[in-house]
């Protein structure tokens, strides 16, 4: 694929967009006609509409773009994606729980990434009726308004997204400060209510998969926010083991305070 033929990070956004659009509708349906559900290793559930919607987005976007990768939770791994500059990194259901019990906080999240970075990408919560977009330099949306993080610059009272337990356990060398601590399903759902300025933080200390945080990293960090792992380093998608340590997704002022707090923990690659 040559940079002149190559289409532009807009026109990639317009294509994720309406192929995530198609792909929400699909999922609603079908859990409407009733799910069938079976478990994956490490007791993960996957439903028909995991499948469906993975497939209708690979057939969808790799007709539109038969020179790009694939990389996607539902889609068995193949290794050629290396050897490919553009990748479709894909969560065709991310929060599937959420999505089984009728709960809002569900998406679809689908990026393209470009010699490992995100250059476009698209995160849909049906339910809501929310559409966060973003491109490479050119900020993050929210259904067409452009967003913004908090200002906010004190861990005492902010809105953290994350697993209460964690932030209660009397392990800390130092207690968490009180906030308003609140679970979400959905990886990448955290992070752009982080990117919009409707939560401060979310912080996950433990692995997170590249199709959960491709785009809705590009829509925190054109929003404005601190987004990567939880020593400060940023993230690069599509490497052989498409996976990244932990995440912290901050309001700018807020996320230097996190990473002090966390950075004595070590997680393997």
């Amino acid at each position: 694929m040559s940079p002149s033929a190559a289409p532009s990070p807009a026109q990639d956004l317009e294509l994720l967009v309406a192929a995530a659009v198609e792909a929400g509708t699909l999922a609603l349906d079908l859990r409407a006609r009733g799910l069938k559900i079976a478990w994956k290793e490490g007791n993960s559930p996957v439903t028909n509409a995991d499948f469906a919607t993975d497939t209708l987005l690979k057939t969808t976007l790799g007709r539109a773009r038969p020179d790009y990768g694939w990389l996607s939770e539902e889609t068995a791994d193949d290794l050629e994606r290396l050897d490919r500059r553009r990748v479709f990194v894909v969560d065709p259901i991310d929060g599937t729980r959420a999505y089984m019990k009728d709960k809002p906080w569900w998406v679809i999240s689908a990026a393209v990434v470009e010699d490992g970075q995100p250059i476009a990408g698209v995160v849909y919560a049906p339910q809501v009726g929310e559409v966060y977009t973003a491109i490479l330099g050119g900020g993050a949306k929210l259904n067409g308004s452009l967003i913004v993080p908090a200002p906010t610059v004190r861990l005492d009272g902010c809105g953290m997204v994350g697993d209460p337990r964690m932030f209660d356990h009397p392990s800390w060398p130092e207690p968490w400060p009180i906030m308003r601590v609140e679970s979400r399903n959905s990886t990448a759902y955290r992070m752009c209510l982080v990117a919009s300025g409707q939560f401060d933080a979310a912080l996950a200390l433990v692995a997170k998969a590249d199709w959960d945080l491709a785009a809705a990293d590009l829509v925190a960090r054109e929003a404005g926010a601190y987004c990567g792992d939880h020593l400060g380093r940023s993230f690069a998608y599509n490497g052989r083991i498409p996976s990244q340590r932990s995440l912290l997704c901050a309001a700018p002022r807020l996320a230097p305070l996190i990473m002090a707090r966390v950075s004595h923990i070590a997680i393997p690659n």
